[in-house]
């Protein structure tokens, strides 16, 4: 477990990590404040699962455009910019909710604002991570950038509950738009290797299409996209509906909100704790295990009958997810070619976020008539007959997972790429994970 800690030896990690878990606790504030705040005032999953989705939504359509800019503008002052724009939307949404002026669409169109903003710059911290640490702890790193995330999700629907106690959601939403100075000032002192320049005339759209030919021509690419796609649809949902399971699935209140998504972050966090040095031992044992397991978890976690089994339930199914995110992101990471990371990136990014969107909203929408855990019990059923299908069957979409990576690709209209990251990162084959 101690190996997942290295990455923090490095100055400009340490100070991207700190700062991102000051502004996940924020993010996840608002997260929750918004899930309780559309729910009471509804009681409609469909609303619930709009919100969420709405966040999320851009984040599966802007990516690629993200992961574009990513591979082309300086990536320090680029994030630095779209996260004062996440910013701004959180202070808009504290200033309506506090003025009393925020109907249900009012929630959803700032959630999807505030989405638009992350929707670019996230592929920018992610392009970022193996810059930060020396190649051997990149693993470790993005272990650890999982292990943050989940942090954030334990720390922040407690100090959720502790506002609403004593204020009200738009208490939490300027405390969300404050968090995200940490990230502003720890950018202003980090210092990123020079990269080559890009060619400034190449029109975006030619560079995303770019991206597109490398992902489809690198077989673990190729693979963590489809995989993270399926996972998306039937899985991932469950985050989204968490207010409408406490609240309309067992008929208990706001504190139980809170406690499952803290038991969800727990075992998340604890699950990307151990994945570094699980990976280096299993490979893409660990990959295929966690994609068995997640839906495994899922399944019991709408079957239960009581609420604090729920709760358990949920912190084993945040453990296997953290497995399956760090899993197929440290693919992407590992096997996409260093000038076209970013691009690759937010083709992934744009796979989880636009599916998992939809899958948030369809499985909102069918919870509202057939209630919300036999819906989620079906969930986890059926993705994992779809997973137990492509490990019987010795799928190539789990067995490039480890394909040995140095090797050459023909992209169409390109130059032939030479994908050699295993040089570049040494380690054990493509199996750690990532989140």
């Amino acid at each position: 477990m101690l190996s997942s800690l290295r990455p923090l030896r490095s100055r400009n990690f340490a100070l991207v990590w700190s700062s991102a878990l000051v502004s996940n606790v924020g993010s996840w504030m608002q997260t929750v404040a918004l899930g309780i705040l559309i729910t009471h005032r509804t009681h409609n999953p469909l609303w619930t699962g709009a919100v969420a989705a709405a966040a999320f939504v851009p984040i599966g359509t802007l990516s690629p455009v993200g992961g574009a800019l990513a591979d082309r503008l300086d990536r320090r002052h680029w994030l630095i910019t779209t996260t004062v724009g996440e910013a701004v939307f959180a202070a808009a949404l504290a200033v309506l909710v506090g003025l009393g002026h925020a109907p249900p669409w009012s929630l959803v169109v700032l959630a999807f604002l505030g989405g638009v903003a992350a929707a670019v710059g996230f592929p920018t911290y992610q392009a970022m991570v193996p810059d930060l640490v020396p190649p051997d702890d990149l693993v470790g790193a993005v272990s650890l950038s999982s292990a943050q995330f989940n942090m954030g999700r334990v720390v922040g629907p407690a100090l959720t509950g502790a506002v609403l106690l004593v204020g009200s959601a738009a208490w939490v939403f300027a405390a969300n738009a404050v968090s995200f100075g940490a990230v502003v000032v720890a950018l202003a002192f980090v210092r990123l290797p020079a990269r080559a320049p890009t060619p400034e005339a190449e029109p975006i759209l030619r560079r995303i299409a770019h991206g597109a030919r490398v992902a489809a021509a690198e077989p673990g690419c190729r693979s963590a996209i489809v995989l993270i796609g399926i996972v998306a649809l039937i899985g991932s949902p469950f985050i989204a509906l968490v207010p409408a399971m406490a609240i309309d699935g067992f008929g208990r209140g706001t504190g139980d909100v809170v406690v499952l998504v803290i038991a969800q972050g727990v075992g998340a966090v604890c699950g990307a704790l151990v994945l570094a040095p699980l990976a280096a031992r299993l490979g893409r044992r660990l990959v295929v295990g966690a994609l068995l397991a997640f839906p495994l978890a899922l399944l019991a976690y709408g079957a239960v009958p009581a609420f604090w089994e729920a709760a358990l339930a949920i912190a084993l199914v945040g453990g296997c997810y953290i497995g399956v995110l760090t899993g197929l992101n440290t693919v992407v990471q590992r096997r996409a070619p260093a000038a076209s990371r970013g691009r690759v990136l937010g083709l992934y990014m744009m796979a989880l976020g636009l599916i998992y969107s939809i899958g948030a909203v369809a499985q909102g929408a069918i919870a509202h008539t057939l209630g919300i855990r036999p819906v989620t019990a079906v969930d986890g059923a059926l993705l994992l007959a779809v997973m137990g299908v492509l490990a019987l069957t010795r799928s190539p979409l789990l067995a490039s997972l480890d394909m040995p990576s140095p090797q050459a690709v023909t992209v169409p209209g390109q130059a032939r790429l030479e994908v050699a990251l295993e040089a570049a990162v040494p380690g054990p084959p493509v199996t750690a994970p990532e989140a």
